[in-house]
Protein backbone atom coordinates (compact mmCIF):
# COMPACT_ATOMS: atom_id res chain seq x y z
CA UNK A 1 0.00 0.00 0.00
CA UNK A 2 1.19 3.48 -0.89
CA UNK A 3 3.25 4.49 1.91
CA UNK A 4 2.66 8.51 1.54
CA UNK A 5 -0.40 7.91 2.02
CA UNK A 6 -0.15 6.24 5.09
CA UNK A 7 2.04 9.28 6.15
CA UNK A 8 -0.50 11.31 5.62
CA UNK A 9 -3.23 9.00 7.38
CA UNK A 10 -0.71 9.31 10.54
CA UNK A 11 0.16 12.87 10.18
CA UNK A 12 -3.80 13.92 10.19
CA UNK A 13 -4.39 12.06 12.75
CA UNK A 14 -1.57 13.20 15.03
CA UNK A 15 -3.18 16.96 14.15
CA UNK A 16 -6.86 15.56 15.32
CA UNK A 17 -4.70 14.86 18.85
CA UNK A 18 -3.42 18.05 18.74
CA UNK A 19 -6.68 19.59 18.42
CA UNK A 20 -7.59 17.12 21.40
CA UNK A 21 -4.44 18.39 23.20
CA UNK A 22 -5.18 21.82 22.84
CA UNK A 23 -8.72 21.58 23.40
CA UNK A 24 -7.77 20.27 27.32
CA UNK A 25 -5.43 23.55 27.61
CA UNK A 26 -8.41 25.21 26.66
CA UNK A 27 -10.43 24.06 29.24
CA UNK A 28 -7.61 24.30 32.02
CA UNK A 29 -7.22 27.90 31.47
CA UNK A 30 -10.75 28.59 30.94
CA UNK A 31 -10.49 30.26 27.48
CA UNK A 32 -13.32 28.87 25.86
CA UNK A 33 -14.81 32.16 25.32
CA UNK A 34 -11.40 33.75 24.41
CA UNK A 35 -12.50 34.55 20.78
CA UNK A 36 -16.65 35.05 20.77
CA UNK A 37 -16.81 34.57 17.45
CA UNK A 38 -16.65 31.63 15.28
CA UNK A 39 -14.48 31.36 12.94
CA UNK A 40 -13.08 34.96 13.32
CA UNK A 41 -11.89 35.81 16.61
CA UNK A 42 -13.32 39.84 17.54
CA UNK A 43 -13.84 39.68 14.01
CA UNK A 44 -10.41 39.26 13.26
CA UNK A 45 -7.95 36.76 10.83
CA UNK A 46 -5.49 37.36 13.90
CA UNK A 47 -6.38 37.50 17.00
CA UNK A 48 -6.17 41.28 19.00
CA UNK A 49 -3.47 41.41 21.67
CA UNK A 50 -4.48 44.51 23.68
CA UNK A 51 -7.75 45.68 24.67
CA UNK A 52 -7.76 49.19 22.67
CA UNK A 53 -7.67 46.89 19.52
CA UNK A 54 -11.79 45.71 20.66
CA UNK A 55 -12.26 49.21 22.17
CA UNK A 56 -14.41 51.97 19.76
CA UNK A 57 -11.88 54.87 19.38
CA UNK A 58 -12.45 58.14 17.03
CA UNK A 59 -10.83 58.72 14.03
CA UNK A 60 -10.12 54.60 13.73
CA UNK A 61 -10.99 52.57 10.46
CA UNK A 62 -13.54 49.22 11.43
CA UNK A 63 -13.54 47.07 8.74
CA UNK A 64 -16.89 45.01 8.11
CA UNK A 65 -17.51 42.36 10.52
CA UNK A 66 -15.20 43.85 13.36
CA UNK A 67 -16.25 43.29 16.61
CA UNK A 68 -15.82 45.55 19.68
CA UNK A 69 -16.66 45.59 23.46
CA UNK A 70 -18.71 48.71 23.98
CA UNK A 71 -20.38 49.40 27.17
CA UNK A 72 -19.87 45.53 28.23
CA UNK A 73 -21.82 44.46 25.57
CA UNK A 74 -20.05 42.86 21.87
CA UNK A 75 -21.20 45.32 18.90
CA UNK A 76 -20.34 44.17 15.16
CA UNK A 77 -19.72 46.97 12.73
CA UNK A 78 -22.39 46.69 9.78
CA UNK A 79 -19.60 47.89 7.73
CA UNK A 80 -16.17 49.70 6.79
CA UNK A 81 -16.34 52.83 7.75
CA UNK A 82 -14.01 55.51 10.04
CA UNK A 83 -15.21 56.63 13.38
CA UNK A 84 -15.98 60.26 14.02
CA UNK A 85 -15.80 62.17 17.32
CA UNK A 86 -18.62 60.32 18.68
CA UNK A 87 -20.34 56.66 18.80
CA UNK A 88 -22.91 56.04 16.36
CA UNK A 89 -25.07 53.38 17.23
CA UNK A 90 -26.40 53.23 13.40
CA UNK A 91 -23.06 51.75 12.44
CA UNK A 92 -23.27 48.93 14.83
CA UNK A 93 -25.26 45.89 15.70
CA UNK A 94 -25.64 43.49 18.50
CA UNK A 95 -23.89 40.73 18.25
CA UNK A 96 -26.81 38.16 18.97
CA UNK A 97 -25.48 34.72 19.66
CA UNK A 98 -24.49 35.20 22.92
CA UNK A 99 -23.72 38.20 25.80
CA UNK A 100 -20.75 37.19 27.02
CA UNK A 101 -18.42 40.94 26.70
CA UNK A 102 -14.55 40.07 28.10
CA UNK A 103 -11.39 40.01 26.89
CA UNK A 104 -8.13 38.30 28.04
CA UNK A 105 -5.32 38.15 25.61
CA UNK A 106 -4.60 35.10 27.06
CA UNK A 107 -7.31 33.34 26.74
CA UNK A 108 -8.06 34.81 23.53
CA UNK A 109 -4.66 33.84 21.99
CA UNK A 110 -5.57 30.08 23.95
CA UNK A 111 -8.53 29.22 22.24
CA UNK A 112 -7.22 30.94 18.80
CA UNK A 113 -4.25 28.21 18.97
CA UNK A 114 -6.98 25.51 19.36
CA UNK A 115 -8.78 26.63 16.10
CA UNK A 116 -5.46 27.10 14.14
CA UNK A 117 -4.70 23.63 15.32
CA UNK A 118 -8.13 22.40 13.95
CA UNK A 119 -7.55 24.05 10.88
CA UNK A 120 -3.97 22.13 9.96
CA UNK A 121 -6.09 19.13 10.80
CA UNK A 122 -8.98 19.95 8.26
CA UNK A 123 -6.80 20.59 5.88
CA UNK A 124 -4.41 17.43 6.33
CA UNK A 125 -7.49 15.10 6.46
CA UNK A 126 -9.05 17.18 3.03
CA UNK A 127 -5.54 15.95 1.51
CA UNK A 128 -5.90 12.63 2.94
CA UNK A 129 -8.96 11.96 1.35
CA UNK A 130 -8.25 13.59 -2.04
CA UNK A 131 -5.45 10.73 -1.99
CA UNK A 132 -7.71 7.97 -1.46
CA UNK A 133 -9.81 8.31 -4.48
CA UNK A 134 -6.76 6.19 -6.10
CA UNK A 135 -7.60 3.29 -3.80
CA UNK A 136 -11.45 3.60 -5.21
CA UNK A 137 -11.03 0.48 -7.13
CA UNK A 138 -9.04 -2.10 -5.18
CA UNK A 139 -10.44 -0.96 -1.21
CA UNK A 140 -13.37 1.20 -1.82
CA UNK A 141 -13.38 1.82 2.29
CA UNK A 142 -10.39 3.54 2.30
CA UNK A 143 -11.51 6.11 0.10
CA UNK A 144 -15.48 6.30 1.71
CA UNK A 145 -13.61 6.53 5.15
CA UNK A 146 -11.64 9.02 4.27
CA UNK A 147 -14.00 11.25 3.22
CA UNK A 148 -16.50 10.85 6.24
CA UNK A 149 -13.62 11.87 8.06
CA UNK A 150 -13.41 14.98 6.08
CA UNK A 151 -17.51 15.31 6.83
CA UNK A 152 -16.55 14.59 10.69
CA UNK A 153 -14.07 17.35 10.44
CA UNK A 154 -16.41 20.12 9.03
CA UNK A 155 -19.31 18.72 11.52
CA UNK A 156 -16.79 18.84 14.14
CA UNK A 157 -16.15 22.22 13.41
CA UNK A 158 -19.97 23.63 13.03
CA UNK A 159 -20.37 21.69 17.24
CA UNK A 160 -16.73 24.03 17.90
CA UNK A 161 -18.98 27.12 16.80
CA UNK A 162 -21.93 25.84 19.01
CA UNK A 163 -20.02 25.45 21.89
CA UNK A 164 -19.15 28.78 22.04
CA UNK A 165 -22.57 30.09 20.94
CA UNK A 166 -24.02 28.19 24.07
CA UNK A 167 -20.93 29.95 26.60
CA UNK A 168 -19.85 26.52 27.13
CA UNK A 169 -22.84 24.54 27.25
CA UNK A 170 -21.88 21.24 29.22
CA UNK A 171 -23.89 19.07 27.32
CA UNK A 172 -22.78 20.22 24.03
CA UNK A 173 -19.09 20.07 25.16
CA UNK A 174 -19.40 16.39 25.64
CA UNK A 175 -20.50 15.89 22.42
CA UNK A 176 -17.80 17.93 21.11
CA UNK A 177 -15.19 15.28 22.93
CA UNK A 178 -17.16 12.54 21.53
CA UNK A 179 -17.39 13.34 18.06
CA UNK A 180 -13.06 14.00 18.41
CA UNK A 181 -13.23 10.38 19.57
CA UNK A 182 -15.06 9.56 16.25
CA UNK A 183 -12.86 10.95 13.71
CA UNK A 184 -9.80 9.30 15.70
CA UNK A 185 -11.19 6.19 15.45
CA UNK A 186 -12.30 6.82 11.25
CA UNK A 187 -8.86 7.88 10.98
CA UNK A 188 -7.08 4.79 12.55
CA UNK A 189 -9.65 2.45 10.53
CA UNK A 190 -7.97 4.34 7.20
CA UNK A 191 -4.82 3.55 8.91
CA UNK A 192 -5.62 0.07 9.82
CA UNK A 193 -6.63 -0.57 5.94
CA UNK A 194 -3.86 0.84 4.25
CA UNK A 195 -1.26 -1.59 6.92
CA UNK A 196 -0.66 -4.98 4.50
CA UNK A 197 1.58 -6.69 7.12
CA UNK A 198 0.98 -9.91 8.76
CA UNK A 199 0.74 -8.81 12.21
CA UNK A 200 0.49 -13.06 12.75
CA UNK A 201 -2.39 -12.23 15.13
CA UNK A 202 -4.80 -14.57 16.41
CA UNK A 203 -8.14 -14.70 16.19
CA UNK A 204 -10.81 -14.83 19.64
CA UNK A 205 -14.08 -14.42 19.74
CA UNK A 206 -14.15 -13.66 23.43
CA UNK A 207 -11.04 -10.79 23.25
CA UNK A 208 -12.99 -9.44 20.70
CA UNK A 209 -16.40 -9.60 22.27
CA UNK A 210 -14.06 -8.06 25.28
CA UNK A 211 -12.32 -5.45 23.51
CA UNK A 212 -15.84 -4.00 22.09
CA UNK A 213 -17.27 -4.03 26.25
CA UNK A 214 -13.68 -2.01 27.17
CA UNK A 215 -14.04 0.38 24.30
CA UNK A 216 -17.72 1.22 25.80
CA UNK A 217 -16.57 1.84 29.16
CA UNK A 218 -14.04 3.93 28.11
CA UNK A 219 -16.35 6.03 26.27
CA UNK A 220 -18.87 6.23 29.16
CA UNK A 221 -15.97 6.92 31.91
CA UNK A 222 -14.89 9.66 29.28
CA UNK A 223 -18.34 11.28 29.07
CA UNK A 224 -18.53 11.19 33.03
CA UNK A 225 -15.48 12.69 33.19
CA UNK A 226 -16.29 16.12 30.79
CA UNK A 227 -19.41 16.49 33.13
CA UNK A 228 -17.00 16.10 36.23
CA UNK A 229 -14.93 18.75 34.69
CA UNK A 230 -17.73 20.88 34.28
CA UNK A 231 -18.83 20.84 37.96
CA UNK A 232 -15.24 21.55 38.40
CA UNK A 233 -15.55 24.52 36.21
CA UNK A 234 -18.53 25.72 38.62
CA UNK A 235 -16.57 25.31 41.55
CA UNK A 236 -13.73 27.73 39.94
CA UNK A 237 -16.32 30.15 39.35
CA UNK A 238 -17.50 30.06 42.98
CA UNK A 239 -14.14 29.68 45.00
CA UNK A 240 -11.30 31.28 42.26
CA UNK A 241 -8.82 29.48 40.44
CA UNK A 242 -6.04 29.58 43.21
CA UNK A 243 -8.66 27.50 45.89
CA UNK A 244 -7.73 24.21 44.47
CA UNK A 245 -8.47 22.81 47.79
CA UNK A 246 -12.00 23.97 47.56
CA UNK A 247 -12.77 22.69 43.99
CA UNK A 248 -13.54 19.10 45.12
CA UNK A 249 -14.92 19.55 48.17
CA UNK A 250 -18.51 18.85 48.38
CA UNK A 251 -18.27 16.84 44.94
CA UNK A 252 -21.73 15.70 42.76
CA UNK A 253 -22.53 12.15 43.08
CA UNK A 254 -21.35 12.00 39.34
CA UNK A 255 -17.76 12.28 40.57
CA UNK A 256 -18.06 9.31 42.79
CA UNK A 257 -19.25 7.14 40.10
CA UNK A 258 -16.50 8.25 38.02
CA UNK A 259 -13.69 7.12 40.21
CA UNK A 260 -15.59 3.88 40.87
CA UNK A 261 -16.16 3.37 37.53
CA UNK A 262 -12.39 3.32 36.90
CA UNK A 263 -12.20 -0.03 38.71
CA UNK A 264 -14.23 -1.69 36.21
CA UNK A 265 -12.29 -0.17 33.24
CA UNK A 266 -9.20 -1.32 34.86
CA UNK A 267 -10.77 -4.77 35.86
CA UNK A 268 -11.44 -5.52 32.25
CA UNK A 269 -8.45 -4.67 30.73
CA UNK A 270 -6.29 -6.58 32.87
CA UNK A 271 -8.70 -9.62 31.66
CA UNK A 272 -8.51 -9.11 28.66
CA UNK A 273 -4.80 -8.88 28.46
CA UNK A 274 -4.50 -12.26 30.99
CA UNK A 275 -6.27 -13.71 28.38
CA UNK A 276 -4.11 -12.28 25.04
CA UNK A 277 -1.17 -13.11 26.92
CA UNK A 278 -2.14 -16.64 28.41
CA UNK A 279 -2.59 -17.62 24.57
CA UNK A 280 -0.25 -15.81 22.87
CA UNK A 281 -2.48 -13.66 20.42
CA UNK A 282 -0.30 -11.11 19.22
CA UNK A 283 -1.69 -8.13 20.96
CA UNK A 284 1.22 -6.72 21.88
CA UNK A 285 -0.61 -2.84 22.36
CA UNK A 286 -2.55 -4.29 25.21
CA UNK A 287 0.58 -3.32 27.18
CA UNK A 288 0.17 0.22 25.71
CA UNK A 289 -3.31 0.02 27.16
CA UNK A 290 -2.56 -1.44 30.43
CA UNK A 291 0.63 1.67 30.69
CA UNK A 292 -2.04 4.30 29.94
CA UNK A 293 -4.71 2.83 32.79
CA UNK A 294 -2.17 3.38 35.30
CA UNK A 295 -1.01 6.70 34.63
CA UNK A 296 -4.78 7.43 34.02
CA UNK A 297 -5.52 6.22 37.72
CA UNK A 298 -2.39 7.63 39.09
CA UNK A 299 -3.73 11.69 37.15
CA UNK A 300 -6.71 10.88 39.16
CA UNK A 301 -5.55 10.17 42.65
CA UNK A 302 -3.30 13.46 41.83
CA UNK A 303 -6.01 15.82 41.06
CA UNK A 304 -7.89 14.26 43.71
CA UNK A 305 -6.17 14.22 46.70
CA UNK A 306 -3.35 16.62 45.67
CA UNK A 307 -5.47 19.29 44.81
CA UNK A 308 -4.80 19.29 41.26
CA UNK A 309 -1.12 19.72 40.20
CA UNK A 310 -0.08 21.45 36.90
CA UNK A 311 -1.64 20.16 33.84
CA UNK A 312 -3.09 16.74 35.56
CA UNK A 313 -6.37 18.09 34.25
CA UNK A 314 -5.82 18.18 30.37
CA UNK A 315 -2.80 15.05 30.86
CA UNK A 316 -5.71 13.21 32.50
CA UNK A 317 -7.95 14.11 29.44
CA UNK A 318 -5.79 13.06 26.77
CA UNK A 319 -4.43 10.06 28.13
CA UNK A 320 -8.12 8.83 27.55
CA UNK A 321 -8.44 9.86 24.30
CA UNK A 322 -5.06 7.93 23.56
CA UNK A 323 -6.65 4.82 25.52
CA UNK A 324 -9.61 5.01 23.74
CA UNK A 325 -7.16 5.16 20.12
CA UNK A 326 -4.86 2.20 20.89
CA UNK A 327 -8.19 0.10 22.36
CA UNK A 328 -10.15 0.44 19.10
CA UNK A 329 -7.08 -0.30 17.14
CA UNK A 330 -6.77 -3.54 19.06
CA UNK A 331 -10.19 -4.25 17.97
CA UNK A 332 -9.67 -3.84 14.66
CA UNK A 333 -7.09 -6.27 14.98
CA UNK A 334 -9.29 -8.52 16.78
CA UNK A 335 -11.71 -8.65 14.10
CA UNK A 336 -9.18 -10.29 11.61
CA UNK A 337 -11.20 -13.74 11.03
CA UNK A 338 -8.61 -15.87 10.91
CA UNK A 339 -10.21 -19.43 11.58
CA UNK A 340 -7.49 -21.59 11.04
CA UNK A 341 -6.05 -20.05 14.44
CA UNK A 342 -9.19 -20.08 16.84
CA UNK A 343 -8.63 -20.78 20.34
CA UNK A 344 -12.31 -20.75 20.98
Amino acid sequence: MDITFRKVAKTSLVLVYLVIVAGAVVRMTGSGMGCPDWPKCFGYYLPPTEVTEIQWQPDRLFEKGQVIIYRETLQVSKESFTTKDSFNSANWEAYTKHDYAEFNPWHTWIEYINRLFGALAGLATLLLAIMSIKFWKKKKRIPILSWLVVVGMVFQAWLGATVVYSVLEPAKITVHMLMALVIVAMLLYVIYLANEENKRIKYDKLVLNISIIAIVLTLVQIAMGTQVRQFIDEQIDIFGYNARDHWLRNPELLFYIHRSFSILVLLINAFLAYRITKLDLGHFKIYWVLFLLVVEVFTGIAMNYLDFPFASQPLHLVLASILFGVQFYILLDALMPRKDSKTS
